[in-house]
Order: C-alpha cells, then structure tokens, then sequence
C-alpha cells in the first residue's frame, strides 16, 4: 500500500514499506515494467503549509531483452528518491516539475504516480545478458555466445582506397 492517510502524517511521520506492483493500473503501456513488485521504503512526513516530504528509496527488478544478442536479460533498479508534495493552489510550486500536486480536496497522499515516475527514470533503457555479449552475427544471426557462424569476413569497401595505399607502402 503507498497511499497515506494526511491526517495521520500532519501528527506524526510515516514509516513507509510498501510495493508498487508490476500489474497495478498506474503503469501504462509504453512503460518499461518491472519483473515484480516495487519496494519502496521510507519517511513521509509533513513539511508544514499542507506540504509533505518523502525520503527513501525504490528497488525493484528489470527483465527485459539483451541488446546485443536479444536473449534474456535483468538488472536490478535501485534508487534514492525525495519528493515534496504540495496542494495545487500553492502559487509557490505549481509550475515546479519537482514537486507533486495534491488535490485540497482529498485526504489521501497517493505516492504511486511519482514512484512510477522515478522507476522509468531509474531504469535502464538497454540491458546486457552478461557484460561480455557478443551478440549477433549481422549476416545471418547465429548467436556469437554460443559458437561461431561461417559467414565469410565482411569488409568494408568504402576503405578500399586506404587499404591499396597501405599495401603498396608495405
């Protein structure tokens, strides 16, 4: 569970121990998933003028294809957030980027959205099998990783020029 009740920060912080499922509504489409849960943890507090402070972190884990060789891949998401929540009619932070808004009416703190927000920052857009991927073969797509293929070297021709000075010189 990430949403608070603000009565309760306005008395007193927040511990704050949840997980922001892989399959809950928040996440869009287009969104880079995690394999499981994210695990946030953290301090919710109240930083005066109906403003509220978290400091914690986000962990989670990433499965994806491997760039190289497009087999399986994952790597793990961990990040330090702080966020700052303000109400929407404070004239203060309404155009500030970095702060969330929170609607006067309600008397919930959702932290879902900005969790959302900082997972797709924190994770990576590419990811490697193992950090000595070969890849594929461009020719005919055998995977390197797992033996060689008999494609013949390939050369480029734009270099054909340099390579015919080189020889005659050697």
């Amino acid at each position: 569970m990430l949403s608070y009740d603000l009565r309760e920060i306005e008395s007193k912080a927040v511990h704050v121990d949840g997980d922001l499922a892989s399959d809950d509504p928040i996440w869009q489409a287009e969104d880079t998933r995690p394999e499981s849960a994210v695990h946030v943890t953290g301090r919710l507090s109240s930083a005066g003028g109906s403003r509220y402070f978290f400091a914690g972190r986000l962990e989670g884990r990433l499965e994806s294809e491997c760039r190289r060789c497009l087999g399986p891949a994952a790597a793990d998401v961990s990040e330090e957030v702080q966020l700052i929540y303000a109400e929407d009619e404070d004239e203060e932070t309404s155009d500030d980027p970095d702060v969330y808004g929170l609607d006067p009416q309600t008397g919930e703190l959702d932290l879902r959205e900005a969790v959302r927000e900082h997972w797709l920052l924190a994770a990576p857009s590419y990811v490697l099998c193992r950090e000595d991927c070969k890849g594929l073969c461009p020719h005919c797509g055998t995977n390197l990783n797992e033996g060689t293929c008999e494609c013949p070297p390939v050369t480029d021709s734009r270099w054909d020029a340099l390579r015919k000075v080189r020889d005659e010189s050697s």
